[in-house]
């Protein structure tokens, strides 16, 4: 008799999982800022990759990671060698700044701070994801970059002011 209450006890926890109760690795989440890098001193769009790029955020300390495989305590894995990045924007605000440093490290490093001024709006996903947060870039082109007496990046152009998914490019820089 015990076998019996067993197993039916059993079988009743598992039938009170549903499909939703689970946040498949395949759901769309809140995307990040897609940017793409291009050289600035040639006419038709050209990729180039940035040397040793380290992004931080305001209110940040070491920076977004982008060599996750790297131990915590190496310093390698905050830089980027590469001609895209991925950006998370705050979705407590509507203003994100993130100072990118080129040559990061090197004699000849240079820092500039772009703001990212957006609007955001909260999607339910399902029980089990929770709620996701879509991004509207409000920027004008002017208005993106702080300028300094010697800022690397040259331009910056919205290509896509909707941050839906990270299939798109949002942002194109060029240096």
């Amino acid at each position: 008799m015990k076998k019996i209450f067993l197993l039916l006890l059993v079988a009743f926890a598992f039938s009170s999982c549903e499909k939703d109760d689970i946040c498949d690795a395949g759901t769309s989440t809140t995307p990040r800022l897609v940017i793409e890098f291009y050289d600035s001193l040639i006419a038709t769009p050209t990729f180039k990759n940035v040397t040793n790029l380290k992004a931080v955020a305001n209110g940040m300390t070491e920076g977004i990671v982008f060599n996750n495989t790297l131990a915590s305590t190496n310093p390698l894995r905050y830089l980027t060698n590469t001609n895209k990045i991925f950006l998370p924007l705050d979705p407590s605000a509507t203003t994100t700044s993130y100072t990118l440093t080129n040559n990061f490290g090197a004699f000849n490093a240079n820092a500039d701070v772009v703001t990212f001024n957006y609007t955001k709006k909260e999607v339910y996903v399902s029980r089990a994801c929770g709620y996701k947060y879509l991004f509207n870039l409000t920027n004008t082109n002017s208005n993106i970059l702080t300028a300094d007496i010697d800022n690397w990046i040259k331009n910056i152009l919205i290509v896509k002011p909707n941050l839906e998914t990270e299939n798109e490019v949002h942002i194109q820089i060029f240096f």
